[in-house]
Parts: C-alpha cells; sequence; structure tokens
C-alpha cells in the first residue's frame, strides 16, 4: 500500500503510476477484438458460445430474449420492502433528472438571424447491467431512469445469466417496473458487441450505456464511431478527504462499501493530513472487514488498492483531488474547510460533501446516476445525464436583411480558404429578384 508525500519531489511520477493510463492491456485488447469480430461474422451462434465459455451455461437463440412474463411476474414476487426501496429510489433519481432536461431555445444572432437548438432522443439505446460479481439492481434505475425523462422510444438491456441461465430476479423486477420490457441474458464482450453489431435475435442500438469490467469497456472502446458509447465507466474508485473532525469509522465504512465490489481492480484513495489520523482510519477499516460478507476481497482491496496520501494542511487536497479525478470523492472535513474545498475541486464525478453523506447514497438513492467517470477520465467527462440520451440539433433562419450583414463575413472565408463556391452560394441569394 503505497504512502505519498503530496509535497515530495517524487509525488506526481507515484501517484500517476498508482492512478494509471487507463488503458486496458494487450492481452485484454486482442481478446475483446476477437470477440467483436466473430460476433460480427457469427453473430448469435458466437454470442451463445461466449456465453457458454465465460458464464458457465448452454443457452439457445430462442432462450437469449427474457419473456416479457417473466419480467412481469419477477416484478409480482419482489418482496414489498424491496419494492419500496426501488419506488423510492426511482422518485429521487427522476427528480434529479428532470430538473437538468435539456430545453430548446432559439434567438436572433447580431446579423439578425434566428438561430437556436432543439433536442431529440436518441431512437434505441442499450443498458449493459452487470451481474457476474454482484446483482447491481441499482445500476438498472441510474441508466433507465435518465434515459425515460430523456423519452428515449426504444430501451433495451442485456445482463449476464447465472449458470443456471437464470437473471437475478430482482434485476428483471427493477427492468419491468422501469418499463423496461426488451430484456437480453448475455454479458461481457459479446452482450456490447451484439448491441453495437446486431445478431438475428438482438437488435443494433444507437447508443450503449452502462458500467462494466475491463473487458467490457475496452469492447465499447473499441466499437464507438460504429455505435454510441457513454463515458466508459470502469472499476469503482473513491477518495475520502479527511481531517481530524472525521470519524474513523465512518471513513473506514466507506473504504470497505467501495472495496465490496470484489473485482480486484477498485482504487481506494486516503487523503488526510495527519499520517497518525490515517493510521486510525485504515485500523478501523480493517476491524470492520472482518465483520463482513465479503471481507476477504474487501481486505485484499485495502492492501492492495488503497493509496494513503499526506497533505501539509487540508487545503492542499483539492490539488491531489484533481489530478486523480476520483468517480466519487467524499469531503469529511470541518465545516469551514468544505467549502473552500467543494469549490476547488473540478474534476470528481460526484462530490459527497459532510460527514452524513456516505458514497452509499449516490449509490442507491440521492438522485444523480452513479454511473460515473473513473480511471482519472473525470479530466473531460462528467457522470450520467439525461443529456448523453438525446441529441442536440442547430438550426439557422436568414432573410435578405440579415443574409446582406453577413455577406462581407462570408466572402472573406471564402478568400481565405479558396472555396469560390461557398461564397457564390450567398452570393446568388443577394442577387435574387423578389
Amino acid at each position: 500500500m503505497p504512502v505519498l508525500q503530496a509535497h515530495a519531489p517524487d509525488f506526481l511520477a507515484r501517484l500517476r503510476a498508482f492512478v494509471g493510463n487507463g488503458e486496458a492491456s494487450t492481452d485484454v485488447r486482442t481478446t475483446v477484438a476477437g470477440i467483436i469480430a466473430d460476433v460480427r461474422d457469427r453473430g448469435d451462434t458466437a454470442v451463445l458460445a461466449y456465453t457458454k465459455k465465460f458464464d458457465h451455461v448452454q443457452l439457445s437463440a430462442k432462450q437469449l430474449r427474457i419473456p416479457e412474463s417473466r419480467l412481469k411476474q419477477a416484478a409480482q414476487q419482489l418482496a414489498p420492502a424491496k419494492r419500496k426501496a426501488i419506488n423510492e429510489a426511482e422518485r429521487c433519481v427522476t427528480d434529479f433528472h428532470r430538473r437538468t432536461l435539456p430545453k430548446g431555445w432559439s434567438a436572433k444572432n447580431p446579423h439578425g438571424a434566428t438561430v437556436g437548438e432543439r433536442h431529440h432522443a436518441i431512437q434505441r439505446c442499450g443498458l449493459y447491467i452487470p451481474g457476474g460479481q454482484v446483482p447491481l439492481v441499482s445500476t438498472v434505475l441510474m441508466t433507465a431512469l435518465p434515459a425515460k425523462v430523456a423519452g428515449v422510444p426504444e430501451l433495451c438491456a442485456c445482463t449476464p445469466p447465472g449458470p443456471d441461465g437464470q437473471i437475478n430476479p430482482d434485476i428483471l423486477a427493477a427492468l419491468y417496473l422501469c418499463g423496461i420490457k426488451e430484456v437480453y441474458a448475455v454479458g461481457g464482450v459479446q452482450a456490447i458487441a451484439a448491441l453495437a453489431l446486431g445478431t438475428k435475435s438482438i437488435p443494433a442500438v444507437d447508443k450503449v450505456f452502462g458500467p462494466g469490467n475491463a473487458y467490457v469497456t475496452e469492447a465499447k472502446r473499441q466499437l464507438f464511431g460504429l455505435v454510441g458509447v457513454d463515458l466508459l465507466p470502469g472499476p469503482s474508485e473513491v477518495m475520502i478527504i479527511a481531517d481530524r473532525t472525521a470519524n474513523p469509522v465512518f471513513v473506514g465504512a466507506d473504504l470497505c462499501a467501495q472495496a465490496e465490489h470484489g473485482s480486484g481492480k477498485e482504487k481506494l484513495y486516503l487523503v488526510c493530513d495527519q499520517a497518525a489520523f490515517a493510521d486510525r482510519c485504515l485500523a478501523s477499516a480493517h476491524a470492520q472487514a472482518l465483520t463482513l460478507s465479503h471481507g476477504a476481497k474487501i481486505t485484499k482491496a485495502l492492501e492492495k488498492m488503497t493509496c494513503v496520501i499526506l497533505v501539509r494542511k487540508i487545503s492542499e487536497a483539492a490539488r491531489v483531488a484533481n489530478l486523480v479525478a476520483p468517480e466519487h470523492l467524499e469531503l469529511m472535513v470541518a465545516k469551514r474547510e468544505e467549502a473552500k474545498l467543494s469549490a476547488a475541486i473540478t474534476t470528481a464525478g460526484a462530490l459527497l460533501l459532510g460527514h452524513e453523506t456516505p458514497t452509499v447514497l449516490g449509490d442507491f438513492t440521492a438522485g444523480p446516476s452513479h454511473t460515473l467517470p473513473t480511471g482519472g477520465t473525470g479530466r473531460f467527462f462528467s457522470g450520467l445525464r439525461v443529456a448523453d440520451f438525446l441529441r442536440r440539433t442547430s438550426f439557422v433562419r436568414y432573410d435578405q436583411r440579415s443574409l446582406a450583414k453577413a455577406a462581407s463575413v462570408v466572402a472573406a472565408f471564402a478568400g481565405m480558404e479558396s472555396l469560390d463556391a461557398h461564397g457564390r452560394s450567398l452570393q446568388v441569394r443577394l442577387a435574387k429578384k423578389r
């Protein structure tokens, strides 16, 4: 477990080595490219072969799509407490995303022409719902609900089957309750390839959404351009900035929560201004791990995937956060420091503010989507939002008066670029008699 001094000469080099560059290994890239090519060539046959190889279940092409009756049954059999939780989370997530819905506009530009924007929902979107390590029921809501708010007409989902060929019933119930009736029992690279390329059983989509492991993320990267993709979310990350006002038990619990995902690739960052306090937080995390059902995985992540960063004063933590661009960033600091720190942090996927705001609230129910940028991509990506499910179209309308005002500008650019046909396309309109 690295312990880095933020003021040390080798800090940036050691930090970058821990963060990584987000690129998949050569082996992962090669494996993914091979699966994509196979799905392109053999369609359903390849999808079924990889489902057998990786998910250890033999399905037929007819079994790929889950019958709507099965989805409905799962929803009907959902325990009341689970339904209540899904309904409450749906209210919070939907409310948040309705507030972010982009609105069209029109105005006059300096020439007097009408300009503006319109937004249209992407016609067909595919959601990837992981289910390998744990059934991520919450991911259904965090991807489907922004799409519903955006008004996407066609939504389908892919999620991997278990060894018995069945999909987790809670995932099926959540999909049905979110209005998704087109669901396929397929996961991994083969799912992303099928969504992007289309097969006989799985019609192609226009854009693919959802988190996944390194192979899924690399598949989306390789297929981008043929199909739209979201922000390439990978293994989970958390950075906790904590000073002596924080409760070490709270810090330890939140470190354990992120380590619990179980891929072994999670990244945990603890930023403190006192080494002794960091030690207390880590000790609490290890003690709590012993009491948890995934304790062995959590302990391994705590030992191998935790980076402690020591700053001379807590205000320096903003620079560290902006360098890492963590998926989740918790601020457990004195109230007087919180506002300054949060204002200075510009690259985090999600900010969790205050001692009473664990990341799990953002994961499950607070409102914003938990599909967030990872691997340093928060420097240029944002968390999933309604706008990701929309296309923006600009529009322009000139008349004779506004056209005349633009004529000199067009003529100048046409001359600079040696594009006389461009210039003429405006001049013939000015010369036209009405």
